[in-house]
């Protein structure tokens, strides 16, 4: 299919594709230690809104695929931040741990069903035929870009509410400068859903991305192809270690020392690395075979989780901390990277895209359901650098698993 699709078209696909995540995920990874505090959370706790999460975006995830195939992708994510943004006024008023369940329930449906989908088969559509590493690199590392800077409003926002030095503020206080950062957030959400619906449009002819209906008989066709069953397992496993550096700013915090201002700056970093690692990525992926790379970079995760593993971090240690979160990084962020970047080379029909997408991420993306549980078990049962080191090493099996089966798939199509 011939298409020339607009540089800001790419631009918009980014900013929408993190702004949805940011409520729900971003903003809980760069402040965790405060979020634990002013909605008065444990680790448990947290994981079992990501617990609740990760059950509706299991089924969103099957029904929404086929719908982004049926409907345009740029109204479906318009209409997914619309609400999710929505969801960040009843957020801002530090709920129940109940409510937060059903809160992250709702942000389940809103940032998968109507998003998740749309946002993937709308990134191939730029790659084309020969550009799907650049188009899948520059939107994660235009995610994590994104997701940098909302990191840096945050800190901002929050340094300038708080209303007494950070180490010694009251609850309410805390309380109060988060709010601000949820209430910027959302405002900044909802005008990137309008965006996304009027300018948002590819450069061929949008009904070339419709199917006429929605049938069982193309859920079939889909499951069939090896790409989408090793992919499950890939996909599953990055994403494993991609939910555990939801914790290096708490290991900064607990194990480090750093105060939550510090910790909340390299949850900062952390979103400025992800760029970085998609950019380059994305510049040079597309002259090597994808799957290949995706082997190694699942090699540097598992080395990387096995050097916070062995319990080699000491607090006293601060370089050899900071190469450490960096290698674990460059391992993580690559793979994520590159996962969906496969799937031209697995010959998954662009027009089945959603299909594909929604059937992969059944299995892919579960650990939204258990990830947060099990660290949050680990970490609250073995306190101290002890729970980390198993956090870790859970990083580093899961990586091997996944270097595994991305050999397999390197094996598949590099003769096809």
């Amino acid at each position: 299919m011939k298409q020339k699709v607009s540089w800001y078209y790419l631009a918009l696909l980014i900013l929408a594709g993190e702004s949805v995540f940011i409520l729900p995920f971003v903003l809980p990874r760069i402040f965790r230690p405060t979020v634990l505090e002013v909605f008065q959370l444990d680790n448990v706790q947290l994981g079992a809104c990501f617990f609740v999460y990760g059950i509706v975006a299991l089924v969103s995830y099957l029904f929404g695929g086929p719908l982004a195939d049926r409907y345009l992708p740029r109204k479906l994510m318009a209409i997914a931040l619309w609400f999710t943004a929505f969801g960040g006024i009843l957020f801002a008023t530090f709920p129940s741990f109940k409510m937060l369940q059903i809160l992250y329930g709702y942000w389940g449906f809103t940032t998968i069903f109507l998003f998740w989908a749309p946002m993937i088969k709308a990134t191939r559509v730029w790659g084309g035929a020969n550009s799907q590493g650049k188009a899948f690199g520059f939107l994660d590392g235009g995610r994590g870009l994104t997701g940098a800077l909302f990191g840096l409003i945050g800190v901002f926002v929050f340094s300038f509410f708080i209303t007494e030095n950070v180490d010694v503020a009251t609850l309410e206080s805390r309380q109060y400068a988060f709010k601000n950062v949820i209430y910027y957030s959302s405002i900044i959400i909802a005008i990137v859903g309008t965006l996304t619906w009027f300018f948002m449009k590819p450069g061929i002819e949008e009904k070339q991305l419709q199917i006429e209906k929605i049938t069982i008989d193309q859920i079939g066709v889909v499951l069939k192809l090896p790409a989408v069953r090793l992919l499950m397992v890939i996909i599953l496993c990055a994403y494993v270690g991609y939910k555990i550096t939801d914790i290096l700013s708490q290991y900064a915090n607990e194990v480090m020392l750093y105060n939550q201002v510090k910790s909340g700056q390299l949850g900062t970093f952390l979103q400025f690395l992800r760029p970085a690692i998609g950019i380059l990525v994305g510049l040079i992926i597309d002259r090597f075979r994808i799957s290949l790379c995706l082997v190694y970079s699942f090699a540097i995760a598992v080395f990387g989780g096995l050097l916070f593993a062995f319990g080699f971090i000491e607090p006293t240690r601060i370089t050899m901390f900071m190469l450490s979160v960096i290698v674990v990084a460059i391992g993580v962020y690559a793979a994520r990277a590159l996962y969906f970047a496969v799937m031209e080379e697995g010959q998954i029909p662009l027009i089945y895209t959603g299909t594909a997408v929604g059937l992969i991420s059944v299995v892919g993306f579960t650990p939204d359901i258990f990830a947060g549980l099990l660290y949050g078990y680990l970490l609250d049962s073995y306190p101290g650098e002890l729970g980390f080191q198993y956090v870790f090493f859970m990083l580093a099996v899961f990586a091997l698993i996944g270097g595994l089966a991305s050999m397999a798939y390197y094996k598949i199509y590099r003769i096809k």
